[in-house]
């Protein structure tokens, strides 16, 4: 391929991998395998496994590398994990679902994903960890010999790195997590509020990150304004500028392909959320929304 545009190949392959990695979050079987660790009713189950190669390092620094969602409930979640069993055990429960649920769920993108497994590990491990924390604690877990498993393992390390990215662009827009979701909200044309609610801001938290952004002209009256939507669409547009080098590393030809490997089959992953967690979650999955919300 020549003359590629990498901020749209970007964003397209980031499409692709945010629904092939999230509806593991909800699944009633990772969470079923979560929950017989220990952990009544797999509860926290998101944080822990998602947290597991960070968690070590303590609920604080978990926090931080989430950045949106409320440290108590990070806290309460890990402290239940640290009491019932290892994060060991939680990745290794997570990932027996994954490859569980990808056989079942898409069986015909399998083959073709275990193969690209070296590749997208080459793609990884020629990233650079510096401010990527997260997505650093990720790719120096043990990668299982299960190629299927591998290569979505892979995957969620390039969206990892993606995610700390994307948190480094609002860190230097000097917008705390409630804000940020209160612009995310904007942009898809979410419920209300319903974002920075779904990870833990109460009406209190609402109100200061109202005034934080209605003081920078980035809402007014209770609502993002204009001038907030256009700061979004840069945050996304610096995102996927800088996160184009993931991609560059697994070459233009590769990332199409696994792109056009993925789509096909995205919108039956984003379902699988829908029907396990309902249709508002794993917003980063999500196209933007026709209207704005009542």
């Amino acid at each position: 391929m020549t003359n590629t545009d990498w901020v749209a190949l970007s964003a397209r392959a980031s499409m692709a991998s945010h629904r092939l990695i999230g509806w593991i979050y909800w699944d009633p079987e990772a969470i079923e395998r979560y929950g017989a660790l220990g952990i009544e009713n797999g509860f926290g189950y998101y944080i822990a496994s998602r947290s597991a190669p960070l968690a070590p390092a303590g609920h604080q620094a978990v926090a931080a590398a989430f950045y949106s969602i409320h440290p108590g409930f990070i806290e309460l979640c890990l402290g239940m994990a640290w009491a019932t069993t290892t994060w060991e055990a939680i990745v290794d429960a997570r990932n027996e679902a994954v490859g569980i649920g990808l056989r079942r769920y898409v069986p015909e993108i399998v083959d073709e994903l275990a193969s690209l497994a070296p590749d997208l590990w080459d793609a990884a491990d020629a990233l650079a960890v510096s401010g990527r924390v997260l997505f650093a604690a990720h790719r120096e877990w043990a990668r299982p010999t299960d190629p299927l498993v591998s290569a979505w393992l892979a995957v969620n390390c390039i969206r990892e790195f993606r995610g700390d990215t994307h948190f480094a662009v609002l860190t230097a827009e000097d917008l705390t997590g409630t804000q940020a979701g209160l612009l995310h909200d904007a942009y898809l044309n979410y419920p209300g509020q319903w974002i920075p609610r779904s990870r833990g801001a109460d009406d209190a938290a609402i109100a200061t990150a109202f005034v934080g952004l209605e003081g920078r002209g980035l809402a007014s009256n209770g609502r993002v304004s204009a001038a907030g939507l256009a700061l979004r669409e840069h945050i996304e547009a610096r995102t996927n500028q800088l996160t184009e080098k993931a991609w560059r590393h697994l070459g233009a030809d590769a990332t199409t392909r696994y792109a056009e490997l993925i789509e096909p089959v995205g919108q039956r992953l984003l379902d699988r959320i829908d029907a396990t967690a309902g249709p508002d979650w794993m917003p980063a999955a999500r196209e933007k929304r026709a209207t704005s919300p009542a």
